[in-house]
């Protein structure tokens, strides 16, 4: 059963793919799970995507590690 405040017990790592948006920010989705955030800068992204983690497992036993995977994109004119 997936949705929120449910983490698949054996699920030891969470990759997040995380986009530079072009004012600057961040957006960060987790790929197979609901987790979901964004900030202004690097550092604060770091931060919301611990505590989105922790929401989301927050009755799971351990804590999985998390990769976050940066994708930025440019158009060239």
């Amino acid at each position: 059963m997936r949705g929120c405040g449910t983490l698949n017990a054996m699920k030891r790592e969470i990759v997040f793919d995380v986009t530079q948006e072009a004012d600057g920010g961040y957006t960060a989705e987790a790929l197979g799970e609901d987790i979901f955030t964004q900030a202004d800068t690097w550092e604060d992204l770091r931060a919301n995507v611990r505590e989105a983690v922790e929401a989301y497992g927050f009755d799971q036993p351990g804590k999985p590690s998390v990769r976050l995977r940066l994708t930025r994109e440019e158009v060239l004119a």
